[in-house]
């Protein structure tokens, strides 16, 4: 299909949205081969999700990056999927991240509080923070964070729907695995890798070795990865629509949830029709059918939001599916969200203006959308302490 090449073309990885409106003239559910579809309706996408009978394509591999992922909840299928992700879901209740909120804030204030007047805002800030935050909740050593960025860029590329690896992302997921299977051996007394350590070791059959190990490391690149695009995107945006800065300060996540749905972190999933009698958007789905799900497709849906190409926070029932829905929506959606929030307050609350300097960089990436490099020029607002100008 001219379509799916056009995506994976570097033009289509730079900028994917004319074609997104160009699928959405041609119907919801687009035929790629008799058994495999190209989902990019909303609705169509929505129900995809929220169907137990469509399933996470589990092929074997012996790329270790691959195999990395199918023992963690990302690419696990029920019964596993549910018992493991029980077990995860504790520390990401409403509860547990409300909490989080005032280290969170902090953390925002001592990372601007460093921040020179020309600075790269990846590296700088949208990195940092949620690496800070993740880490804090694994126990993981402030002294060993910075490590992590380019093991996960790199494990990552194994998510791509073609093959680009020059073994990068099968080292990094060496590399990553001993690590943690030392910190599995040295837990923090209250990380969540401790608790998930006991879990495993009360012999219950909860948790094995191999998805310890797979999930911690799935912690930590997703609880990072996904935020410090949504950091990327959101200031952009920004860059591009000063005028915007008001909506940032007076409802932050407003214009977060639109940041979701207008250049999502996660710009597509797969699944595969598990039983017969299947369907999506009305077309029927034959049992082994592949399916992507283009959700960044779907959150410019002309039939589920008005004038889908503009950014818009002001939208009302806005409910992207840039974290996903149903049984795999992603676990830590609303620690991101609150990261979001907090951040783009203070840094439109310290700063007078934010403008560009010099030239941005996205990563050539089509499934996780975001910026390699984006240089920007702070001006400080006031004399605030601490603030750098």
């Amino acid at each position: 299909m001219n379509l799916i090449e056009s995506l994976l073309s570097p033009a289509g990885r730079a900028d994917p949205f004319p074609l997104y409106a160009e699928a959405h003239r041609l119907g919801p559910v687009l035929p790629i081969t008799d058994s495999a579809f190209l989902v990019v309706g909303y609705a169509a996408s929505n129900e995809v999700l929220r169907n137990p009978g469509f399933r996470i394509p589990t092929n074997p591999s012996s790329q270790p990056s691959l195999e990395l992922m199918q023992r963690s909840i990302l690419r696990a299928n029920p019964p596993d999927h549910g018992r493991m992700r029980s077990l995860i879901s504790q520390v990401f209740t409403p509860r547990r991240v409300a909490a989080l909120q005032p280290a969170i804030e902090a953390a925002v204030d001592g990372l601007i509080d460093g921040l020179p007047a020309e600075v790269d805002f990846m590296d700088r800030f949208a990195f940092q923070l949620p690496v800070t935050v993740i880490c804090e909740l694994l126990g993981v050593p402030a002294s060993e964070r910075d490590r992590f960025r380019p093991l996960a860029s790199d494990l990552t590329a194994a998510l791509e729907l073609t093959d680009t690896s020059d073994g990068s992302a099968d080292a990094a997921a060496r590399e990553l695995g001993e690590y943690f299977a030392h910190l599995i051996r040295n837990p923090a007394a209250d990380g969540l890798v401790s608790a998930l350590v006991a879990a495993r070791d009360a012999g219950d059959g909860r948790l094995s070795d191999e998805e310890l190990l797979g999930n911690l490391i799935l912690l930590l690149v997703a609880g990072f990865e996904t935020t410090t695009d949504l950091l990327g995107n959101g200031l952009a945006i920004l860059l591009d629509r000063p005028e915007l800065t008001s909506t940032a300060r007076s409802d932050p996540a407003a214009f977060v949830e639109e940041v979701l749905r207008y250049d999502s972190p996660v710009q597509l999933t797969t699944r595969v029709a598990h039983t017969e009698g299947l369907s999506a958007g009305g077309v029927p789905m034959p049992a082994g059918s592949d399916l992507i799900l283009l959700l960044g497709a779907a959150n410019r849906d002309p039939a589920r939001f008005p004038r889908p190409d503009e950014f818009d926070p002001a939208r009302t029932d806005n409910k992207p599916l840039s974290f996903g829905a149903g049984a795999h929506i992603c676990l830590g959606n609303s620690l991101a969200r609150l990261e979001g929030t907090i951040a783009f307050t203070r840094l439109v609350e310290r700063y007078s203006s934010i403008t560009a300097e010099g030239q941005a960089a996205r990563r050539d990436r089509l499934v996780l959308r975001g910026y390699r490099t984006l240089p920007v020029r702070l001006t400080a607002a006031g004399c605030h302490p601490g603030a750098t100008a």
